[in-house]
């Protein structure tokens, strides 16, 4: 569904099952779309199977409904998503290739029956493709498109999968700096991702190496506007005003 900044339902087009003959040309995007990045002089491309996007909509078996060879069993399920991870591994290699993914995620509706078994498969799958590395999102902060408060019972992806994949993997969602500290500590991420709180604080490595105060988000400028609320959140050293 489509929002206005303030969370607000705008008109959107009623989704549809896509045909399977329609596939290959979508496996084709993204193999260009990796190759444009690298060509524009990024460093990496990471492919976004999480958060509900159609690669998760195939993934999790609440939203994929399908009865051909991308529906039903979990590698029928993986397929799309190994399909384009080969298909961009062929093109630029391995090396600068990366995966994000949403395991207990639910943002947009979505849903799986078993979802560790299932994202297991998937994990150790990418895992044998000897890609960068994988991002995995916590779902404690699923819905945090909607809203600042993280849910403290869900399930740790972490600790879940972080033994399938051989690689390194970046944890993010919902992290404070201790977090962060203890899930480094415990082996189970080589690094953590921020979001928003790097938007309100761009000194944010600084500022968690010397404990100093973090800026609170301003959640009614994530959305829309201009500078405000996006670069113009005061750094540690920036002038108080008179």
């Amino acid at each position: 569904m489509a929002y206005t900044p303030t969370f607000q339902q705008v008109p959107y087009e009623t989704p549809r099952a896509l045909d399977a003959a329609e596939l290959p040309a979508l496996v084709a995007s993204f193999r260009q779309a990796a190759k444009n990045a690298l060509e524009a002089g990024f460093d990496a491309v990471e492919v976004h199977g999480a958060n509900g996007f159609l690669l998760d909509q195939f993934l999790q078996d609440g939203s994929n409904h399908r009865t051909d060879a991308y529906g039903g069993s979990i590698e029928n399920r993986a397929r799309l998503l190994l399909e384009v991870m080969d298909g961009i591994g062929s093109d630029i290699g391995k090396d600068p290739l990366g995966v994000r993914l949403s395991p207990h995620g639910n943002l947009g509706g979505l849903s799986d029956s078993d979802t560790v078994p299932h994202f297991s498969y998937v994990i150790a799958e990418l895992s044998r493709r000897g890609i960068a590395y994988l991002h995995m999102i916590e779902p404690r902060a699923s819905s945090a498109g909607f809203g600042d408060d993280a849910s403290i019972d869900s399930a740790n992806n972490a600790k879940l999968f972080r033994h399938l994949f051989a690689g390194p993997m970046i944890s993010a969602g919902g992290y404070t700096s201790q977090m962060a500290v203890d899930t480094i500590t415990a082996g189970l991420a080589d690094a953590v991702a921020f979001g928003r709180m790097f938007i309100a604080n761009p000194d944010l490595p600084e500022r968690i190496r010397t404990g100093a105060a973090l800026n609170t988000f301003d959640r009614s400028t994530a959305y829309g506007g201009g500078a405000h609320g996006y670069i113009d959140y005061p750094t540690l050293d920036a002038p108080v005003a008179a």
